[in-house]
């Protein structure tokens, strides 16, 4: 029977290499059990605010294993604020925020990333803080009589963001 126009490109192939290094960085295959019924759009503030953003579309994504739509340079994935709605409405208990949270760690590694992530990464690398401390975040401390912030472990924080050995980093049992 010969093919009709078009009728090769209808066709997914499901990258199962790509679902096997999510299911490594997330809780094993959680993305199998979900089946797209739409409860994660319900209350997401991203979809519900944004135009493209949809977790109910990155999880089908997902299931036929299609990193190279996902892991891109302006990913949509930045956009989902981590609220957890999806993960409380799941029937399944597919949690789909820790799937685009891993999905954002995988991007990550690529060294793709936002502006604004770039900018925490290097102050939280530099000071300890994900925000500068500044005079204005005393005032604010004070105002709600809380303490003063203690100091950040700089030198810990810095030796557990060092490279493993295995990553090019110095060997540990040199000394």
């Amino acid at each position: 029977m010969p093919e009709t126009p078009g009728e090769k490109d209808d066709v997914v192939r499901v990258n199962f290499q790509f679902r096997r290094e999510l299911a490594e960085k997330v809780e094993g295959n959680l993305a199998s059990f979900c089946y797209q019924c739409g409860a994660c759009v319900g209350d997401c503030p991203a979809a519900t605010y944004g135009d493209e953003f949809n977790p109910r579309e990155i999880m089908l994504k997902v299931l036929y294993g299609l990193g190279d739509e996902l892991l891109v340079e302006d990913s949509i994935l930045w956009e989902c604020t981590n609220c957890y709605n999806c993960h409380e409405r799941c029937p399944q208990e597919v949690k789909p925020v820790e799937v685009i949270i891993s999905l954002k760690n995988m991007l990550a590694d690529l060294g793709i990333y936002p502006d604004a992530v770039e900018k925490v990464i290097k102050t939280f690398e530099e000071t300890g803080r994900t925000t500068p401390l500044s005079a204005a975040v005393t005032r604010q401390r004070e105002r709600f009589n809380l303490p003063p912030l203690p100091p950040v472990p700089i030198e810990e924080i810095q030796k557990l963001l060092e490279p493993a050995p295995d990553e090019g980093g110095a060997d540990p049992t040199d000394g």
